[in-house]
């Protein structure tokens, strides 16, 4: 009965919710971005921190949408646990400073107490990052509790032993080449309706979409998953990205990674033009293979023309095969990469893709 359920209402259902609650507007996205930055920068401290960073010693790990949740079947980040906790006690020991871009508690629902209770381990890896000064928590929409509840920083005492200053945005500022070079990060769900305050969307994951989650034991979250939604909202968050001058952004959210301004998919068709142009017969046939392979999952084919590297998000650590993607900075590169689980089930880390800061294509003007 179960199975049969899951494939009968999994789509509707999610559906249902994407139309009625998600609507990320452009208006909306490029107002709350950049009043978000002009505060940062006008008054570092009050909704984010302005660091200034050395490319090449300095190093970070960007992770997102967590999503910790109660152990049940509603828990999408149940199965990625082991990965994270074997991908920060990696970056722990190689001195990264980690910063956490929102959604890591799953506070629609479920109440604070069930999430401090079922992720004590996860919790204590974090909290020797913070001893080390190493560690800034951004909230994003399911974990907007941390920045409007009154017991807030008393609850995340008692998680780390310490006071916690939670944050909507970060910059970091280096020098690449003699050239300023910032960073720009927040959660990346400004601007979107499902997600500024909308009451329905949090009744209805609440008390309609959790409970159902949690018997059908749905995770939404394949690595397959490039839905028209989420590449709108990554569409506007590049849009407003690419007038920036000098400037990088990084985001969460949409739990979609895109690296260098550019979906899975659409660096796999930019490559298969550049095959095409060598005249490299098999790797064209290898690269429309991998296409046709994505198109068949459900893969849009894109819409873009040259894009800027503007714009990049670390998509999420609770896909449904426990893998976590994230961004890292370090030894002057930035890299999209991947903890996953490998032949004996031990956590293994995966270059996806790399690039020099100093090679990025970025807008010589505002």
């Amino acid at each position: 009965m179960r199975h049969f359920l899951q494939t009968l209402l999994n789509k509707p259902i999610a559906k249902l919710a994407d139309s009625i609650s998600s609507r990320p507007d452009k208006k909306r996205v490029d107002k709350a971005l950049s009043g978000l930055y002009e505060n940062i920068e006008t008054r570092p401290g009050e909704k984010g921190l302005v660091l200034p960073f050395d490319a090449g010693k300095d190093k970070f790990i960007i992770l997102s949408d967590q999503h910790k949740g109660a152990r049940d079947g509603a828990d999408i980040f149940a199965l990625a646990e082991k990965n994270y906790l074997a991908a920060l006690e990696y970056y722990y020991k190689s001195h990264f400073f980690y910063i956490n871009l929102g959604d890591s508690e799953e506070l629609w629902e479920n109440l604070f107490i069930t999430v401090k209770r079922h992720n004590k381990a996860t919790f204590e890896i974090e909290k020797k990052f913070l001893r080390r000064k190493s560690f800034i928590k951004i909230f994003g929409n399911h974990d907007l509790y941390w920045d409007n509840d009154p017991l807030a920083a008393f609850n995340l005492e008692k998680i780390y032993g310490q006071k916690v200053k939670i944050y909507e945005g970060l910059i970091l500022r280096t020098t690449i080449d003699k050239k300023p070079l910032e960073i720009y990060m927040t959660h990346g769900h400004q601007g979107d309706l499902q997600s500024d305050g909308n009451w329905f969307s949090k009744w209805f994951i609440s008390d309609i979409w959790a409970p159902f989650q949690a018997y059908l034991r749905i995770n939404p979250n394949t690595p397959a998953n490039n839905d028209q939604l989420k590449t709108t909202h990554n569409r506007m968050m590049y849009q407003w990205s690419s007038k920036r001058k000098n400037t990088l952004l990084i985001t969460g959210h949409t739990h979609q990674p895109v690296f260098k301004s550019l979906t899975h998919l659409e660096k796999l068709c930019e490559e298969l033009d550049a095959a095409k142009e060598a005249k490299n017969k098999q790797e064209t046939d290898e690269l429309e293979k991998q296409i046709a392979n994505r198109l068949n999952k459900g893969d849009k084919m894109p819409d873009f023309n040259g894009y800027l590297d503007t714009y990049f998000n670390s998509g999420c650590c609770c896909f449904d095969d426990g893998d976590i993607t994230g961004i890292e900075l370090a030894d002057g590169c930035i890299r999209l990469i991947k903890w996953q689980y490998g032949t004996h089930k031990e956590s293994e880390r995966v270059v996806l893709e790399e690039s020099k800061l100093g090679d990025l294509k970025l807008s010589l003007k505002s």
